[in-house]
């Protein structure tokens, strides 16, 4: 049973929640409100400031267009396995350079150097690097063993940009699983190691079950990162032959800009949001039905 000290008073909690409020509704409900209208009507732009509400039509060019789809398992594939990558890399990282870290801790700055810079520089530099012509790693696959390997093809080209975003971003889940794994009580894992407990049974009885939180949400960060994935793919492949590596960020965006049907684009991009908030509100469900069953 609650007492009243414990119960923050309505009328405060109105007041502090003001601020954000006015800020969701500023960054987010205006547009929100402009692209649930646009995607219910027929709009280019020059019509812009007065579409043209044609019912649910873009929804079903959406629907239909089998390239939405294959954008969609495209997003789903690389959103989950650079997440499970990145994460299984990570964590090994935080644990393993541990002792390392402790040490030297000058040596996780240079371990988050590939965080500062920006997707689509990473993408750049990656496609000069295995361009199949003019980069050097081709070159000198040629040069030494006589055969080269197209890292851009159509079949090698999902499994390249895995890679490229598994190297970019493993070093922030390696940051969130370094904290996690630093604020296990001391007490704790000496209490262990004088049970008996090998190191083995230590880390999987004991470290990661208490670093089990942080692991989850860092699987749905880089989850949700990489499914909204655009940057570092369009600068490398862009949609790919054949639409092989278009995320839902790519189709959307190629749909508005280059084809010019923004109604579509939008109706994509509503789909998308609708899908991600049921997702995120059914997480946020199941966590708090787990909290309330302990």
């Amino acid at each position: 049973m609650t007492t009243p000290s414990q119960r923050a008073p309505s009328s405060e909690f109105r007041l502090l929640a003001v601020p954000l409020v006015l800020f969701l509704l500023v960054f987010l409900g205006f547009p929100a409100l402009v692209n649930l209208v646009y995607s219910v009507s027929e709009v280019s732009f020059e019509t812009l400031r007065s579409p043209e509400i044609t019912g649910f039509a873009n929804f079903t060019a959406v629907w239909t267009d089998s390239s939405f789809w294959q954008a969609s398992w495209f997003s789903f594939r690389f959103g989950l396995l650079t997440a499970l990558l990145e994460c299984a890399l990570g964590l090994f990282l935080a644990i393993f350079l541990s002792p390392l870290i402790e040490k030297r801790s000058w040596l996780m700055a240079i371990l988050m150097l590939p965080l500062m810079v920006a997707p689509a520089l990473i993408g750049l530099m990656y496609r000069f690097v295995l361009h199949e012509f003019v980069g050097p790693v081709p070159y000198y696959l040629w040069t030494w063993f006589g055969a080269s390997f197209s890292f851009l093809g159509p079949a090698s080209a999902f499994w390249t940009l895995v890679v490229v975003e598994t190297l970019q971003w493993t070093p922030f889940a390696f940051l969130l699983f370094h904290m996690a794994y630093q604020a296990i009580p001391k007490e704790i894992i000496e209490a262990s190691a004088m049970d008996g407990a090998h190191y083995r049974h230590r880390l999987w009885y004991v470290e990661l079950p208490l670093m089990a939180p942080t692991i989850v949400v860092a699987l749905l960060i880089r989850f949700i990162d990489g499914f909204r994935v655009f940057d570092n793919v369009y600068v490398l492949t862009g949609s790919g032959a054949g639409g092989s590596t278009a995320s839902l960020s790519i189709y959307i965006y190629e749909a508005f800009f280059k084809q010019g049907a923004i109604g579509k684009a939008v109706a994509a991009s509503v789909i998308l949001f609708a899908v991600s908030f049921a997702v995120l509100y059914g997480l946020n469900a199941l966590a708090a039905r787990r909290k309330g069953a302990r």
